[in-house]
């Protein structure tokens, strides 16, 4: 199917669907059950960027300015940009180790409910069989339906299957190369790949303000029109129960476009039965017509709708780099029971290499998510958030990219969530002398804010491994001498 036929495709389903592209019909669309009782799940970024796995996944822009450190890196390693451009890494991306069941299966014992390849990023280069563009990883690089096989492996393993666009950027995301006269961005040969690349002053700089501006300027009706199709070809061939979105369609010229394509989704979803929803970033879509994301960050209290926050095992990269600084597992579940404790699921990345193989130290850390998730998952899958989302003087930076600034947490730092009856005290760090003290527990005098405790367990140790009494000052356990825990534990508090 061409683009003009997927275009007339997109109309006739919303024409003939329960939804139409306006906000009134897409507002409260429903969060999917499986998405709200997953909590944990995980983001792929892999592609040909891993190739020259330098800097960061944004390498394919920056190799194209000058006074980068990018550009440098680039003429001296590989030769100026006339002589080997982005394209030329395409051949060297073999993916020759890469595994769909021996990722998944990790992803599984990690404890991830639903995972999240990226399907194409901002350098173009899609990573699933594609009929509206040659270049794609299963014409070159890998030869290989990577998305095909990653949610083929998925459904196997009863994870659920997700995919992320992050198509929209692709606008000017290479214009460094119309500075550079001689560079393949600017060969016709290879205008199909690297897009517009549209030089506007407004998109020069690296790092441009423009591009969080709602009214800068702004792509084309033909690359709408591509983006669109694309978009939806992808969610016709792989049938995701989510797709997530980068930032930059926060521009107000896709904003019909985002509305036929949530239309489009929401409809084809209704035809196979299946609960869908969309990612967005800051205010692209409409509130309640999809879940919000926070990237690199989260919220400091309870949101009343379900919301995301999604994050790397790595501090520097979503990619694969030489010089990945990589997180602690001890972070990251802590990470995860600040965000469910507020209702929020938490989305973890990881970054493979070009050979298709992830990465030791990622390993590690997935599996020890798994190995604290197989004693304590009971409080995080299928829960809701309780009254309060918790306690304790550590102070969590609210927005995007806060993800390493809040200081370490302490044994008075205490998050809860709500099960079937239970309530599930966390506390994000066990104290050396065995003393804790749970305040919003506490037995209060106001009889409606009281509660009944009936019975305290802590997860994974035995019936000996302490003693609780509720006091006027909280609910107080001394832990045994030989119960310590260099990562957060899990009380289960049974209520009348």
């Amino acid at each position: 199917m061409n683009k003009q036929e997927y275009l007339e495709l997109i109309d006739r389903v919303i024409s003939e669907g329960k939804y139409k592209d306006d906000w009134a019909s897409l507002a409260d669309h429903p969060v999917p059950k499986w998405y709200s009782d997953a909590k944990f799940g995980i983001f792929i970024h892999w592609g040909v960027f891993s190739v020259p796995a330098y800097s960061y996944e944004w390498y394919p822009r920056h190799m194209y300015i000058k006074g980068t450190r990018e550009y440098e890196h680039h003429v001296k390693t590989y030769g100026t940009q006339d002589k080997f451009g982005y394209k030329d890494f395409i051949p060297m991306f073999r993916g020759e180790k890469f595994d769909a069941d021996a990722w998944v299966d990790l992803f599984a014992r990690a404890g991830a409910k639903y995972m999240t390849p990226v399907a194409e990023h901002h350098d173009g280069f899609q990573m699933y069989d594609s009929e509206l563009s040659r270049w794609n990883a299963s014409k070159m690089g890998p030869c290989r339906d990577v998305l095909g096989e990653l949610r083929d492996a998925a459904e196997r393993r009863g994870i659920k299957f997700c995919t992320s666009s992050h198509r929209a950027e692709h606008w000017w995301y290479f214009n460094g190369g119309r500075k550079i006269e001689d560079s393949d961005v600017n060969d016709p040969e290879y205008e199909d790949f690297y897009g517009p690349a549209v030089w506007v002053e407004e998109y020069s700089h690296p790092y441009s303000p423009a591009t969080n501006s709602l009214y800068a300027p702004h792509p084309d009706e033909a690359f709408l029109d591509d983006w669109l199709a694309r978009t939806c070809e992808l969610i016709d061939k792989y049938r995701p129960g989510l797709i997530y979105f980068d930032w930059w369609i926060l521009n107000a010229s896709f904003k019909p476009y985002l509305k036929k394509f949530a239309a489009y989704y929401y409809n084809r979803a209704e035809e196979w039965g299946q609960e869908v929803t969309i990612n967005y970033k800051f205010n692209s879509f409409l509130y309640t017509s999809g879940v919000y994301d926070i990237e690199r960050g989260q919220y400091s209290s309870i949101s009343p709708r379900l919301w995301q926050n999604d994050t790397a095992i790595a501090k520097n990269s979503w990619g694969y780099t030489d010089n990945n600084d990589y997180k602690s597992a001890d972070s990251i579940i802590c990470d995860l029971i600040d965000v469910v404790s507020k209702n929020g699921c938490l989305m973890l990345n990881v970054g493979p290499k070009a050979d298709g193989t992830i990465t030791e130290e990622e390993t590690k850390v997935l599996l020890e998510i798994g190995d604290w998730l197989s004693v304590n998952g009971e409080g995080i899958y299928g829960s809701t958030f309780w009254r309060m989302y918790g306690e304790g003087p550590t102070k969590i930076p609210e927005g995007s990219f806060q993800d390493t600034e809040r200081g370490s947490f302490t044994p008075e730092d205490i998050r809860y969530t709500f099960k079937n009856g239970s309530v599930y005290a966390y506390v994000l760090a066990c104290p050396n002398d065995g003393n804790i003290v749970m305040k919003e527990l506490r037995h209060n005098v106001n009889f409606d804010l009281d509660i009944i405790v009936k019975n305290v367990t802590l997860l994974g140790f035995g019936s000996e491994s302490m003693k609780w009494e509720r006091t006027e000052k909280g609910l107080e356990i001394k832990l045994s001498d030989g119960v310590r825990s260099s990562r957060p534990i899990c009380f289960k508090v049974d209520i009348d």
